[in-house]
């Protein structure tokens, strides 16, 4: 039995598509079209538990791990959902981990440590004003570590945090923040000493705040569903109680979470490239050229057939990778190999099954042209290809 097919995790699968069939399916191309989800559809996921998979019950999560969250992506994905979706709906999945690690809890499997009694230790401020809330689908957060001129470079964050009194005042700006523009609160990387110095540390700072803007709406080739927006900070006043975890420690805690949303891109990928094989299959069994189906050709069924096998074998990997990260293996050199393996076959698969479409494949109206649009920000989200490369050639000793 795989990992991810026990009875509790179909009945999550039954759960997940009944969802996307209800409530996404009927108005996807819409909110496409609109640049963003609506908030309510935020407070309906979290109503059937969907929201809160992977975070523990004690700040307000359903429970689950790591493997139950894959589980919810790969089969929004299968469902005829989007990777833009899952980017919109789940941002949270990115914007509260280091505050729940923070208190002591435990978030998507990546901390094994569970507390006694469904107690959490520190303070539980920043978990009522801001995890609770947003696992209840009434609020919204965003995560903003890039900036205009870093790129993948965490270290080399520029935006300061200036102690003063009981107050940082923060300076700076970030770029491409996912649900930049929806976001009632943004989990921001900063840096506590000079610029570049790689001392950072995690400010939780509310939309509305004198000084906080956020700039002008992104438009991009993919992800039409998911807000993304430019954020500024001029003397920005943020309440030391805001702080996530001690000064000084934000790098760290930035890495140790990158596992959780490098295994989420992935699983985006091979689900997509799931999908697509789907779409390309049913297709060219219906599709009929001089008289004969598409899948009566050997060619076409041998290209199917290499889609299917590249598509189930990132799948089986990412799913092994997953595990061991969920009983707490440092597997870092892992998860980017599972990241790049799924990204690759994701860009081969939804490339052919675009051509398996022809013309109409072209069209805005067919899903497939929406998953070929979203899949090309795989392989830079969450640290480019190029970076998870790096990553594994150290993994290897070079």
């Amino acid at each position: 039995m795989s990992i991810v097919d026990t009875p509790e995790r179909r009945q999550l699968r039954e759960l997940t598509r009944a969802f996307v069939t209800r409530e996404v399916l009927p108005h996807l191309a819409d909110w496409e079209r609109a640049g963003e989800v609506p908030r309510e559809l935020h407070a309906t996921a979290a109503k059937i538990g969907l929201l809160g998979i992977g975070f523990p019950e004690s700040v307000g999560g359903s429970g689950g791990d790591l493997l139950d969250s894959i589980v919810v992506t790969e089969e929004i994905i299968r469902s005829g959902g989007s990777s833009g979706l899952i980017a919109a709906l789940f941002t949270h999945g990115i914007a509260l981990p280091h505050m729940v690690a923070a208190a002591g809890g435990q978030s998507g499997g990546l901390l094994r440590g569970r507390l006694g009694g469904g107690q959490l230790r520190g303070d539980d401020d920043l978990l009522d004003r801001y995890v609770r809330p947003t696992l209840a689908g009434t609020m919204i957060g965003a995560l903003a570590i890039t900036e205009p001129d870093g790129g993948s470079d965490v270290a080399a964050i520029r935006t300061t945090a200036r102690r003063d009194g009981d107050h940082y005042v923060v300076n700076g700006s970030k770029t491409y923040i996912t649900s930049g523009v929806r976001a009632d609160f943004v989990t921001t990387a900063v840096c506590t000493d000079f610029p570049g110095s790689g001392e950072l540390s995690l400010l939780v700072i509310d939309k509305g705040t004198p000084g906080f803007t956020v700039g002008r709406r992104l438009e991009k080739l993919g992800w039409h569903c998911s807000d993304t927006a430019e954020l500024s900070f001029v003397d920005v006043r943020v309440p030391v109680t805001n702080r996530i975890g001690e000064e000084n420690t934000g790098f760290l805690a930035i890495m140790q979470h990158f596992a959780a949303e490098r295994l989420s891109l992935a699983t985006q990928a091979y689900a997509t490239a799931q999908r697509c094989v789907e779409l390309a299959t049913r297709w060219c069994r219906d599709r009929a050229t001089f008289g004969r189906p598409l899948a009566s050709r050997q060619l076409i069924r041998h290209r199917l057939a290499e889609m299917h096998t590249r598509a189930e074998a990132a799948r089986a990997y990412v799913h092994e990778v997953a595990a061991r990260v969920a009983v707490g293996e440092p597997v870092v050199t892992e998860v980017a190999m599972a990241k790049n393996v799924a990204v690759a076959a994701c860009d081969q698969v939804v490339d052919q099954a675009l051509q398996l479409h022809g013309g109409f494949g072209y069209l805005r109206d067919a899903e497939v042209e929406r998953h070929y649009r979203d899949a090309r920000i795989l392989g830079i989200g969450g640290g480019t290809t190029e970076i998870m490369n790096e990553i594994i050639a150290k993994g290897m000793g070079l």
